[in-house]
């Protein structure tokens, strides 16, 4: 059994999302500084890497989709910032590819701590990658966690921040595999004049509480 020392402390979906400060490769950043914005918040084990150096060329491939979505993307690591900017700048000199987002120094673990990032049972003095997806009034809104070996799926991050927006402007919820442009769940009915209604109000219904629509 773990012992209650051990326990991660996790962000919780629904409820704000933490708030910090911390240095980055582009200055000084607070996470409530972003309200008006959704932020991707990732981290991942370390600089100099295989697989973080993949997630940072797919990362920088989404970046402008993100930004297009409302979106800041924020990237972390149990680094220094001079480790940061060196991987930067290899990056760019090495694969050509110039990193636009800003990556979190956390060399006290303070921000990865908050966010249940460091995981014994993987490591005790590196993240495991992590996405946290906060929305523009500071609440967290989903979590992804991944082992340190396997790279992110960067499809799922863009498709699951389009699904928590269309939720929000639409008031629906979306199906499993559900793509943009594809027919979303209408709520079910939450009494038995609202079921009774329910055929005659258009929607394509597999049943009285499952009712798809297009948007």
């Amino acid at each position: 059994m773990m012992e209650s020392s051990e326990c991660i402390s996790l962000p919780v979906i629904g409820e704000p999302a933490p708030d910090f400060e911390a240095e980055t490769t582009h200055g000084p950043i607070k996470l409530s500084g972003f309200k008006g914005k959704w932020v991707v918040l990732f981290s991942h084990p370390a600089d100099f890497t295989p697989v973080c150096t993949t997630e940072f060329l797919a990362f920088s491939a989404i970046y402008e989709e993100l930004k297009a979505l409302n979106v800041q993307l924020v990237g972390l690591s149990v680094d220094s910032v001079s480790a940061h900017l060196a991987w930067v700048h290899a990056v760019k000199e090495k694969m050509g590819i110039q990193i636009p987002f800003p990556i979190i120094a956390d060399l006290t673990m303070t921000v990865s701590n908050k966010y249940g990032m460091i995981h014994k049972g993987q490591s005790s003095t590196a993240a495991v990658r992590t996405v946290f997806f906060i929305d523009d009034k500071g609440i967290m809104r989903a979590m992804l966690y991944y082992p340190l070996q396997n790279g992110r799926y960067m499809p799922e991050i863009i498709r699951l921040v389009k699904a928590l927006q269309t939720t929000d402007k639409y008031k629906v919820a979306t199906p499993a595999n559900w793509q943009p442009g594809d027919k979303v769940v209408v709520p079910a009915p939450k009494t038995a004049a609202e079921m009774e209604k329910r055929p005659a109000e258009g929607y394509e219904c597999k049943d009285w509480y499952l009712c798809f629509k297009k948007i």
